[in-house]
C-alpha cells in the first residue's frame, strides 16, 4: 500500500500543471491585458513600435490591474499563478508577433471597459 501511495505521489508530481480554463470573453481579457503590458513597456524604453499606440502607462496598467484580479477570482488562481499566465501570455504574444496584430481591437476593449 504504501508503495502505491508513493507510485501516486510521484505521478501527481511529474504530471505537468494544466492552464486553467478560461472563458473566451477572459481569454480576450488577458490577451489584452498581456499586449498593454509588452506595449507599456516598450513605450517606456522608448521602442519605436510602441510608441505607434497610444500611451499605456496608465490606462493599461489599469485595465492590467483589474484584468488580473477578475480572471484571479474567475480561475481561482492565486497572485504568482495569475502572474505566471500572463507572463507566458505575453511571451507567447511577442513569440508569434502578434502584439501589434491584435492591439486594435485591444483598444477597443480598453475604450469599452471605461477604464
Amino acid at each position: 500500500m504504501l508503495t502505491s501511495l508513493i507510485a501516486a505521489a510521484l505521478m501527481l508530481q511529474a504530471a505537468p500543471a494544466q492552464s486553467p480554463v478560461l472563458s473566451q470573453e477572459n481569454r480576450a481579457l488577458l490577451r489584452c491585458a498581456a499586449a498593454f503590458a509588452v506595449v507599456a513597456n516598450g513605450q517606456a524604453s522608448g521602442d519605436a513600435a510602441a510608441q505607434q499606440w497610444p500611451d499605456l502607462s496608465t490606462r493599461g496598467r489599469e485595465f492590467f490591474v483589474l484584468t488580473m484580479a477578475q480572471l484571479m477570482d474567475a480561475s481561482g488562481l492565486d497572485r504568482a499563478g495569475i502572474t505566471q499566465l500572463a507572463k507566458d501570455e505575453a511571451q507567447a504574444l511577442i513569440t508569434n508577433d502578434e502584439v501589434h496584430k491584435i492591439m486594435p481591437s485591444c483598444l477597443l476593449m480598453l475604450e469599452a471597459s471605461g477604464v
